[in-house]
């Protein structure tokens, strides 16, 4: 089973504005959410860690999970859903939180590991889990404590600057991360936050000097991505996209794609991952593009099935 870990929460989408009113409209989201609800579509084996809330707006999270074949791995949660208030500009969201003492927040480590399945052969992590507090260093502890276990580590660290109060701080726990990690999918957004100082070429080799994955990717959006794995370097363009509603979700579609696609084909595992081939990383990365694209093409986060990536 790929095991997620990171956030579940209400996006409040803007539908409508003029000067007297904005309209939104609620939508299941977060990157570890989406993410998960990629997999499970993508009929590869899942399972949620992060705890999801009981009251109306957890049920809305949870069930649609479930229906999308999640497994549910750790008890829900009294406190409230996070939210996250989503403005659009030409279809680009913007991004404010709320999400002080929800249920996502009620983490640590003895509940991660507990309620991590004996069956799990990877550990997926991402965005507002690692920003700032208590539960932020369980994760940490609890994703390298994984990679030492031979647990395949896989990160996206889809960089939230609104709430990110202590850069350094931050970028220490990322670090960390990047030290103990299989898998590295970033933004070229991300890129440039984290090296600020730094042009794109330059920010890549800085990245990979930094990380010991053994496959790294960075998306582009309209540019498509790169993928680097041992001495390749295969650059992809972005899948064309018919008609683009939103962006939301995109880089989550496009990172449980990578996980389901090298699932689907066993080679989910640090051994096999050291050795992927030109052709190999050439489909996976297009295959992720595409669904992805997809995505754009519907409101909110909406990944693909497998059926609609055949």
């Amino acid at each position: 089973m790929i095991v997620v870990g990171g956030d579940n929460l209400i996006d409040l989408i803007e539908s409508a504005r003029d000067d007297g009113t904005v309209s939104f409209v609620g939508a299941r989201g977060g990157s570890g959410y989406n993410t998960a609800r990629a997999v499970a579509r993508q009929n590869q084996a899942v399972g949620f860690i992060t705890p999801i809330a009981m009251d109306n707006l957890g049920h809305f999270l949870a069930d649609k999970m479930i229906s999308d074949g999640v497994n549910l791995l750790s008890p829900r949660s009294p406190k409230p859903s996070s939210l996250a208030v989503v403005t659009l500009t030409a279809g680009q969201a913007n991004y404010q939180f709320y999400r002080d003492d929800t249920a996502e927040r009620q983490v640590d480590l003895p509940l991660l590991q507990a309620n991590f399945p004996a069956h799990g052969y990877a550990f997926h992590l991402t965005s507002l889990a690692i920003i700032s507090g208590a539960d932020a260093d369980a994760w940490v502890e609890f994703f390298v404590q994984k990679h030492t276990e031979g647990i395949v580590t896989t990160l996206d660290p889809n960089v939230r600057p609104i709430l990110i109060s202590d850069r350094e701080v931050y970028l220490e726990r990322l670090w960390r991360l990047m030290a103990n990690v299989d898998i590295l999918k970033l933004s070229d957004e991300d890129l440039e936050w984290i090296f600020l100082d730094l042009d794109f070429d330059a920010a890549c080799t800085a990245l990979l000097a930094k990380t010991k994955a053994k496959l790294t990717i960075v998306t582009k959006g309209a540019d498509g991505a790169i993928g680097y794995c041992n001495s390749l370097k295969i650059t992809i363009p972005a899948y064309p996209v018919s008609n683009l509603v939103d962006t939301v979700g995109a880089g989550d579609t496009f990172m449980g794609t990578v996980l389901s696609y090298l699932s689907s084909e066993g080679i989910l595992s640090q051994d096999a991952l050291a050795g992927l081939n030109h052709a190999t990383l050439s489909q996976l990365l297009a295959q992720s593009a595409k669904a992805a694209s997809i995505n754009c093409s519907r409101e909110g986060c909406n990944p693909p099935t497998v059926d609609e990536l055949a």
